[in-house]
């Protein structure tokens, strides 16, 4: 009788020590997550196509002056601040997923959720300034370059 694992055999039949989980709940709370955040991402994301496609002129009215408009508003700072988050934590959930399922190697496993959480702070935290910083009215510039609705 042979000793060596079966290569395409599952984790849990191999021999030998087994990966220990100490997940608890975790997996559940993503799962649930990714079908409540899903139902209110597509909410979100038909609600900004409508607004920006539909009800408007169509793709050729949104230009600069657009966006600024629509984010003079705090009502569509949260908005779109919702779509962000939601779809960052909603994608880097759903890629944890697969790294979780596809590295074999703990080493690689802890690069790559490390690579994919850095890139995920740093598009939430600057999506983030860019929604709540933004000014199409910067002041002392040229009348000529802004918006007809600034105030020169």
């Amino acid at each position: 009788m042979s000793t060596i694992a079966d290569p395409k055999a599952p984790r849990a039949s191999r021999p030998g020590p087994s990966r220990r989980t100490t997940r608890g709940n975790f997996e559940l709370y993503g799962w649930v997550f990714m079908r409540a955040s899903g139902v209110v991402l597509v909410v979100l994301i038909f609600g900004h196509l409508f607004v920006n496609l539909i009800a408007g002129e169509g793709i050729s009215a949104i230009d600069f002056g657009f966006v600024a408009g629509k984010w003079a508003s705090p009502f569509w700072q949260v908005w779109d601040l919702l779509m962000l988050w939601l779809a960052m934590l909603h994608g880097t959930n759903g890629v944890r997923t697969i790294i979780n399922d596809y590295a074999e190697k703990d080493g690689t496993r802890m690069v790559l959720k490390l690579a994919l959480y850095v890139a995920t702070v740093v598009v939430i935290v600057l999506g983030t300034l860019v929604i709540f910083t933004f000014d199409p009215c910067p002041p002392n510039s040229p009348a000529d370059l802004l918006p007809s609705f600034c105030t020169a």
